[in-house]
């Protein structure tokens, strides 16, 4: 069976349920899938797009908790295809616990997946996550 790719609307649609009738049908959608009727696939950058819809303030201005809990029982749905999906699952849980950027998760995410335990970054958000060290380069020698 040849995978169809799902964009982003298609999730924010079933996710918050802001037109009903599009809704139902992409949740028909993720239903074919779960029955492996239909092989969808989707990637990173679109979960990340979600979470900065969802998180928007303009837009529908969920927290992370709320965001996490919507999206990861649809992304655990069998026929749906993510590259890395362990990782993005952790990323949404890691986005959730400590509430900075989704891409800083991914990456965090992507370290343990690794089993990495220092960064370069200037970002001290990383100073908040225990499984990491932030390091910094050393300037002027």
């Amino acid at each position: 069976m040849e995978a169809q790719f799902v964009d982003t609307n298609i999730f924010l649609r079933h996710l918050t349920n802001d037109h009903p009738e599009k809704a139902k049908a992409c949740f028909e959608l993720f239903k074919k899938a779960a029955r492996d009727e239909v092989s969808l696939v989707t990637a990173d950058w679109v979960i990340a797009e979600i979470i900065y819809v969802m998180s928007g303030k303009k837009t529908y201005n969920l927290p992370p908790e709320e965001i996490k809990n919507r999206l990861k029982p649809i992304l655990a749905v069998r026929g749906i295809k993510l590259d890395n999906k362990d990782v993005v699952m952790r990323a949404l849980d890691l986005y959730s616990q400590y509430k900075i950027d989704y891409p800083d998760c991914l990456g965090i995410a992507f370290l343990e997946y690794q089993q990495l335990k220092e960064i370069y970054s200037y970002d001290q958000d990383f100073d908040r996550v225990e499984t990491i060290t932030r390091l910094e380069p050393e300037m002027g020698s």
